[in-house]
């Protein structure tokens, strides 16, 4: 079993939302960023609370998601 030790659900923070390391901080807004364009070192620089081992577990984290998703994509 894969374990997320930075990924945090609670229900009392961000309704449920995997957040990084219980602060209210979606997984998906970083994911957004990156996604975005934003580099690791701007993210960190506006972010200053969070860490760079953040982004790798949001990243990894991601990668287990769609590895156990199937999305259907239209043609």
């Amino acid at each position: 079993m894969t374990t997320f030790a930075r990924i945090t659900a609670d229900p009392r923070v961000c309704s449920d939302r995997p957040c990084v390391r219980g602060l209210r901080f979606p997984v998906s807004r970083l994911l957004g960023l990156l996604a975005s364009g934003e580099t690791r070192e701007s993210i960190l620089r506006a972010y200053p609370y969070l860490e760079a081992e953040d982004i790798t577990e949001a990243l990894r984290y991601a990668a287990y998601l769609a590895e156990e998703e199937t999305v259907e994509l239209g043609r």
